[in-house]
């Protein structure tokens, strides 16, 4: 497979991860994501070092990342909502184990078993680390095929470089829609560097432990300030965004993922009629590329937070901003996607109202 090629998304997602790499995928069929796994499935039955496995539940399919990612695989696993839920512990042993592994969520309808449109009503759950304890997860937001193919390349890379969970944050639209897409070269996974710390058998060398039970306070405190460390690290050098026509806005409209992509379409619509209004759209959740949008308080007067939930990430939007600049929000939860037309006339809305 070389050259443009038009995919869904979540056939672009599987098929970007067996170029990175990864050969153990572990999961639980949950729609609207089931043609991921699907698409693993037919790869690896075409490869002779992959193993996939239909486990008997979500609680299952992560224990068994844990344990190829224990072994040194490059591993994934995928879920919607609900699913990702019920894999909330073994992502905080992951977390504590410092093991790295790739977690997709194709975020639908919610809270609950809600319903199977796309939503993005997980920001919390993704970016908060979701399960118990002082932990995060590398969170990459994805917009468009492309990136999908490129993000997805960039979390194994993340996950083993920090030795950490990533999380793929998409929606049930996205991994639905067909783009054209070009993959990047494939790895060979016997070219990847070696992982030292892997407990894969001991002939010949000390043994490894990796566990997650500390009984002694002392040394669970001192892993979590390790982990805070690297945290602080991963801060530093991971954030990543898109800035879109904001060299010149007053208003700048907040948006990731698919409402990104309505918002784009809006700004285009209020621009025809003069006013002067951008988009920001973090790439990476967490960390939240607070730095980026600070350089645009300088020049913008006002920020429109736009979400498909009843509003998350506009709380790490008023904590970036520090109230420098006034930030208002608009969202449909549950299901419900605006249309360009919708949003542009919020927009419009907020142009006029902040006086501009």
């Amino acid at each position: 497979m070389s050259g443009k090629t038009l995919m869904r998304g979540t056939h672009v997602l599987g098929e970007a991860a067996i170029r990175a790499g990864c050969r153990a995928y572990f999961g639980y069929p949950i729609t609207p994501q089931n043609e991921l796994p699907e698409y693993m499935s037919s790869k690896f039955a075409k490869l002779d070092d992959a193993v996939f496995i239909q486990a008997e539940s979500e609680l299952a399919s992560i224990n068994m990342v844990i344990g190829a990612a224990a072994a040194g695989a490059r591993v994934m696993t995928s879920s919607s909502s609900p699913g990702i839920s019920l894999k909330q512990e073994g992502i905080s042993y992951l977390a504590a184990m410092e093991l790295p592994a790739v977690i997709v969520n194709m975020m639908r309808g919610g809270p609950g078993l809600g319903n199977i449109a796309p939503a993005q009503g997980d920001y919390f759950q993704a970016t908060r680390g979701g399960g118990h304890g002082d932990y995060r997860v590398i969170t990459l937001a994805p917009a468009y095929g492309q990136e999908i193919a490129d993000m997805t390349r960039r979390a194994f890379e993340l996950a083993d470089y920090y030795r950490t969970p990533v999380m793929i944050l998409g929606d049930g639209m996205m991994g639905q829609m067909m783009e054209p897409v070009v993959f990047p070269e494939p790895i060979d996974p016997l070219s990847l560097p070696r992982k030292e710390w892997v407990v894969n058998g001991s002939k010949g060398r000390g043994s490894r432990i990796i566990l997650s039970l500390l009984l002694d306070p002392p040394k669970e405190e001192e892993l979590n300030w390790r982990l805070m460390r690297k945290y602080d690290m991963i801060s530093d050098s991971v954030p990543d965004q898109e800035m879109y026509l904001t060299d010149d806005a007053e208003l700048v409209i907040v948006a990731y993922g698919t409402a990104a992509r309505i918002a784009k379409g809006a700004v285009h619509r209020v621009r025809e009629s003069g006013m002067k209004v951008g988009l920001y759209r973090p790439k990476t959740l967490w960390p939240f590329p607070s730095k980026g949008l600070i350089t645009l308080c300088d020049r913008v007067r006002q920020f429109l937070v736009f979400e498909m939930s009843a509003g998350q990430m506009v709380e790490d939007v008023r904590l970036a901003v520090e109230g420098r600049r006034q930030v208002s929000f608009y969202g449909r939860p549950g299901g419900v996607v605006s249309t360009p037309e919708e949003v542009a006339s919020i927009l419009s809305s907020a142009y006029h109202a902040a006086g501009i």
